[in-house]
């Protein structure tokens, strides 16, 4: 599972998997060679015409979606977003290196026609239709931009996304003509309707409840090439199909197919033909596809990374912002990074930042450096004194519960922190849950001490700031150990409104740098990007930072 956020680092949390704990060493040998984050992707392009007509690309996923809505709380899954991408609009489209381009299957024009105030105007293709056949107007772009704007505290929304800077949506030249005025600057508008999010119709981003619940069962409307043709919940199936009310270029395939399995699962389903595609999360993955026929090796770095979150909501055996820092300095991350990216990458290393990935210009290292003594002479500082293996406090064992999904990486990943906070005197007990309902049910709640999952951004690496690092209690959004500070805030406000871009990445790695120092959360890995695909597949793959082009995915043979 993995949480959207809307960077390139930035939030669906991911899971990965492993077959024990030696599976990730030991003889497999990684795919040679580094390639750096935007430069490439590697998706065995085929042009249109080279492609036949027809067919059915077959894909795995954990799990049904709790909610079809992308923008709540609980819909704001990376998994389920790869199942509705095909299906909505997005204002742009995004190459290899992250560069974006107006979609013009939607729309138009979409430009920035002033700074003072600060204005976009959204010009939607005139045959745009949703799969009713009503037409999508300026008023789905206000609906949306009033939904999660966060006035109205009935919508639980997962993101802002710059909506909350928004002084109006109207009317431009016609219905098919949108005018945003910000009251403030917004540095990453182009993100507000691309990347981890999409355009969805009023009917529900115009009333709260369709807005929450409308879509727990499924897309009501939708307006890509695909649309959905059925949900199977006793199979475990969901079937993409043509869409009949699509205005743009004829999708060569007839159906994309998503077959719920768990995730130890989908490297046997590739070798047995029962997928065409599959991430590939450990190095047996990748030893597999080496030696299955007619399934080729494909990388790219993308945007998914792997992370720890702390609790330090009242109440929680972690509220101490620096017993949270004290631990940190314990956790071995570049010893993790070395266990679970042997053989996924010739270079394991640890990510460390929060707000961007290795490989883009903003990246800095600002995170701790691991020092177990300083670790243990600061917690000796805060009371918590050593009594046999555990340390005590007033009473209080220093004894945390880290929560995961059921996945066998992310539990040798906590069996790696349990060695190293063993060795400064904290218990770890390892928490493991199913992927239903993680989010709903765990993270949301706040249901947990530490909690592992992936985030998986977009080329949007400043959207997302607020979304899980802001602290408002009345607004968690993705904030899920409600840990922040109004100085926090207050950066990551400042940051957000900088149009100049080297002044933005300078505040983004303030923000980065204050996130650390709260003890909010740790980067563990970013994902290496390998994928199993079957070698007749077309334009499809480790795609890296470009976003697909679904009406020429197919098959070659």
């Amino acid at each position: 599972m993995r949480k959207l956020a809307r960077a390139v680092p930035a939030a669906v949390v991911a899971v990965a998997l492993v077959l024990g704990l030696d599976a990730c060493s030991g003889g497999v040998s990684a795919p040679a060679g580094r390639t750096a984050l935007g430069t490439t992707n590697d998706i065995n392009p085929v042009p249109r015409d080279g492609v036949r007509e027809g067919g059915n690309l077959r894909l795995p996923t954990p799990s049904i979606p709790e909610n079809w809505n992308l923008l709540s709380n609980d819909g704001n899954d990376a998994d389920f977003a790869d199942i509705i991408r095909p299906t909505l609009p997005q204002a742009f489209t995004m190459d290899p290196g992250g560069q974006l381009e107006v979609n013009h299957d939607f729309f138009t024009d979409v430009q920035l026609t002033s700074t003072d105030p600060q204005q976009v105007t959204y010009t939607i293709d005139p045959r745009a239709v949703w799969s009713d056949g009503t037409p999508i107007t300026w008023e789905d772009i206000a609906a949306q931009a009033h939904a999660l704007s966060g006035t109205d505290k009935r919508y639980l929304i997962a993101i802002n996304n710059g909506f909350d800077r928004v002084a109006d949506v109207r009317r431009g030249v016609d219905d098919r003509q949108a005018v945003i005025t910000f009251n403030r600057h917004y540095s990453e508008w182009r993100g507000q309707f691309s990347g981890n999010s999409a355009l969805y119709p009023k009917s529900v981003t115009g009333d709260p409840e369709a807005f929450n619940h409308g879509l727990v069962n499924g897309l009501t409307l939708t307006a890509g090439p695909f649309a959905v043709q059925s949900i199977d919940r006793t199979q475990g199936r969901i079937t993409l199909g043509r869409n009949p009310k699509w205005w743009g270029t004829r999708p060569k395939l007839d159906t994309i197919t998503f077959s719920v399995l768990d995730r130890a699962a989908w490297p046997g389903a590739l070798q047995n033909n029962e997928l065409d595609a599959t991430w590939l999360s450990t190095s047996n993955d990748v030893a597999a596809v080496r030696s299955s026929p007619g399934v080729a090796l494909r990388r790219a770095p993308g945007n998914r990374w792997r992370q720890l979150s702390f609790n330090g909501s009242p109440g929680s055996i972690l509220t101490d912002q620096q017993l949270r820092v004290a631990i940190s300095k314990a956790i071995d991350r570049q010893g993790i990074a070395a266990a679970i990216l042997r053989g996924l990458t010739d270079t394991p290393v640890s990510l460390n930042s929060h707000i961007f990935l290795e490989g883009q210009p903003g990246y800095r290292d600002n995170a701790p450096v691991f020092d177990p003594a300083a670790a243990a002479a600061e917690l000796d500082k805060l009371g918590w004194t050593l009594q046999g293996d555990v340390r005590v406090k007033d009473g209080r064992r220093l004894e945390i519960r880290d929560v995961m999904y059921n996945d066998p990486t992310w539990v040798q990943v906590a069996q790696i922190i349990q060695d190293n906070l063993a060795r400064v005197g904290v218990k770890l007990n390892l928490d493991v849950r199913p992927a239903q309902n993680f989010f709903t049910g765990v993270a949301i709640p706040g249901d947990f001490d530490l909690i592992q999952f992936s985030y998986q951004g977009d080329p949007f690496p400043l959207s997302s700031l607020p979304q899980i690092y802001a602290l408002h209690p009345d607004d968690e959004q993705g904030n899920f150990g409600r840990i922040g500070s109004p100085a926090l805030n207050d950066l990551i406000d400042r940051t957000q409104s900088e149009l100049d871009p080297d002044k933005a990445i300078d505040l983004a790695n303030q923000v980065d740098r204050a996130v650390f120092e709260e003890g909010h959360s740790l980067p563990l890995t970013q994902d290496p990007g390998n994928w199993g695909v079957r070698d007749n597949v077309a334009n499809f793959g480790a795609a890296g930072l470009a976003s697909y082009d679904y009406t020429v995915i197919g098959f070659v043979n």
